[in-house]
């Protein structure tokens, strides 16, 4: 298979989206959010590698070359990973309160070895872009750095001051996003948008059926479990065993499903989305929001990995530690447990049951992290109004639905600490093919190219002209 390496992102930006650039400062922007994403992609920013605070200098220094002012443009060190704080001043001619944008520049491991692609260069096919990191964020990060970079050089003063929030570990501790959303200049904005979540829809035809803006998600907990034995020579086996055992408990949660949930929003978003899609998975949607216990369409969504987290609390087995040696009997054995659960939902009510029903009282469970449960960000109408606007620039007429995320994002900890957070993201996708933490991650090119003027236009529609 050959690969082909980005590289003069103008030039690239010629070639793939050629027809649809004009000679202008669009191909400027096209370039420069082309060569940013390049260059991002290709720093492997998974956790314990300390590659973060690179990329965070790498993105500070476009900032400032790009007409910001140093003080204005702060990389923040914590430990191995790094945060990135950017403030575009406004004239105030508004009164209003800043606008915060999130998104974070760390991505999930990948494995050369699994991948049909080298996972951290950026290569492409007629339809889509390939790496970690095309999806889940540098996605987001590189259009919404090409954008204020964009809007500096073309002279545009906003009448409020817009804020960049970059997190450096959303993918694991969320310690720097933590901290952000302690600042006081970040929690004095009147609210956020993040990068990192909602986003179109297009159906197997590649044709849009909705746009989505995140306005809650769930609350994302992890609980090893450790069942312990004394152990032994493997040429005496005992009656017990560790890994027995742990795989008992395993294939007991795996047979559970937590009771189905819904909100006036879930059962809102099946029913709209159901009506777009059509379709067996389509009439199951609307026959969900018409009746939550109907069981049959229960049964269909459970089917479906992009909505069966939108109908209950799910908890999944990610990783195993087991024994000591081949020719040994395990002296212990741990499966890591994540769990991602409906808002409401305590999360001592998930440990509880996942404790009855592993069914094995020897077991020793330990919640790793602090959990963060979030609240609703009830929708706005000028947000929903300034993305409409952009949605439709590309899609004219296309419907917008507010959604709960079944993942879990750096909003979570800015809802908790007062600020409302919405995901508007501007990328366009089948959910089908959605990659992200995955083998093979991509993005339509088209998506990326489609998004240039996304985020511009939201910030226009929001903080206008300034004097």
């Amino acid at each position: 298979m050959r690969f082909i390496q980005a590289s003069l992102g103008l030039l690239l930006a010629t070639l793939l989206y050629g027809t649809h650039l004009a000679a202008d400062d669009n191909s400027d922007h096209a370039g420069r959010a082309l060569d940013i994403y390049t260059n991002i992609i290709e720093r492997e920013t998974s956790k314990n590698l300390g590659n973060v605070p690179g990329m965070a200098r790498y993105l500070a220094d476009q900032f400032i070359t790009g007409g910001f002012a140093a003080e204005d443009v702060e990389v923040l060190p914590q430990g191995e990973t790094a945060s990135l704080v950017v403030t575009y001043h406004g004239d105030d001619s508004s009164g209003l309160k800043p606008i915060a944008f999130l998104g974070h520049m760390d991505v999930v491991e990948a494995y050369d070895k699994d991948w049909q692609r080298p996972p951290f260069e950026l290569t492409w096919d007629d339809e889509y872009f390939y790496a970690r990191g095309t999806i889940d964020n540098k996605f987001g990060i590189a259009q919404l750095t090409a954008t204020f970079i964009r809007l500096k050089k073309e002279g545009y003063v906003p009448s409020r001051d817009l804020i960049i929030a970059f997190s450096g570990d959303e993918e694991t501790g969320m310690q720097t996003t933590r901290m952000l959303a302690k600042r006081p200049d970040i929690l004095a904005a009147e609210f956020a948008l993040n990068s990192d979540a909602g986003g179109g829809i297009f159906n197997d035809d590649n044709l849009p059926i909705v746009y989505t803006i995140q306005a809650a998600e769930k609350t994302y907990a992890t609980w090893e479990v450790t069942i312990r034995n004394p152990g032994g020579h493997s040429s005496r086996p005992r009656a017990d065993n560790a890994i027995y055992e742990l795989s008992q408990l395993i294939k007991n949660i795996e047979a559970y499903q937590f009771p189905v949930q819904w909100t006036e929003m879930t059962l809102q978003f099946f029913e709209q989305t159901g009506e777009n899609l059509g379709g067996e998975l389509g009439e199951a949607m609307i026959a969900f929001a018409n009746n939550p216990g109907d069981q049959a369409a229960i049964d269909r969504l459970a089917r479906e990995p992009e909505y069966v987290g939108s109908t209950r609390t799910t908890c999944v087995v990610t990783m195993l530690q087991a024994g000591h040696a081949e020719n040994a009997l395990p002296q212990s054995a741990t499966a890591t447990i994540n769990c991602r659960i409906f808002p409401g939902t305590p999360v001592d009510t998930v440990a509880e049951v996942l404790g009855r029903v592993g069914d094995n009282p020897e077991a020793e469970w330990v919640l790793l992290g602090d959990p963060t449960e979030s609240p609703v960000s009830q929708l706005r109408s000028d947000v929903k109004a300034a993305v409409a606007r952009a949605v439709h620039s590309r899609y004219p007429g296309l419907e917008l639905i507010t959604y709960m995320e079944s993942g879990g994002t750096d909003g979570m900890h800015f809802r908790s600490a007062g600020l409302p957070t919405w995901g508007v993201g501007g990328m366009f996708i089948n959910p089908r093919f959605m990659f992200a933490h995955g083998l093979n991650e991509r993005v339509p090119i088209d998506s990326f190219y489609g998004a240039l003027d996304h985020w511009s236009i939201i910030i226009r529609e929001l903080a206008g002209p300034g004097q």
